[in-house]
């Protein structure tokens, strides 16, 4: 059953959350901060108030370009806040404690680890090996999961990728694979 309440609010959270991620997709592999300066349309370089930055609503409201010089916004920005408020929203609706949390910020990470891999063959390791983290220790409030299974989950499912990409390197005589996949694996195991 879901928590109409706690819904709303995961979905919020995840809508605010997922603007930050979707920019930080876009900028991040390009070297630019999120962390520093404020959001600026790409476009023309004008600073974005406040009335700009609502997730989902100014973008809809601007038709989806700059109110300044009419520049389109990438729709990535909407499809991450979209696709963060769902996940929010079912996490924290169905289990409205610190699991379901735990779930939404897994669920975040593996957004944007996907968004990341599909547009730039990326796993960052600064994204990978939190996810993990996260693994042995909220999945103590997420999941029955004992943490010995849990630890035999990472390890067999990085040591499976990473076997492979060994033996791919020993046959070929190149890399084949990266090991942010087994990363990845790892921490979803």
């Amino acid at each position: 059953m879901i928590e109409p309440v706690a819904a709303l609010i995961g979905g919020l959270a995840g809508a605010i959350l997922g603007s930050f991620l979707a920019t930080l997709i876009l900028r991040w592999p390009q070297g630019r901060s999120v962390m520093r300066g404020r959001s600026a349309c790409d476009g023309c370089g004008r600073t974005l108030g406040a009335r700009d930055l609502i997730p989902l609503v100014s973008a809809m409201m601007q038709r989806g370009r700059c109110r300044s010089c009419g520049a389109a916004i990438d729709p990535l920005h909407g499809r991450v806040e979209a696709g963060c408020a769902v996940i929010g929203a079912v996490a924290v609706g169905v289990m409205p404690n610190l699991g379901g949390i735990g779930w939404a910020v897994f669920g975040w990470v593996l957004l944007t680890l996907a968004v990341l891999d599909w547009r730039h063959f990326w796993l960052p390791d600064a994204l990978t090996l939190p996810l993990a983290f996260l693994g042995f220790t909220i999945g103590l409030w997420a999941s029955d999961v004992t943490l010995v299974d849990r630890a035999i989950g990472a390890a067999a499912g990085y040591g499976a990728l990473l076997a492979i990409a060994l033996g791919y390197r020993a046959v070929r005589g190149r890399d084949g694979l990266g090991l942010g996949d087994a990363k990845l694996l790892g921490a979803l195991g």
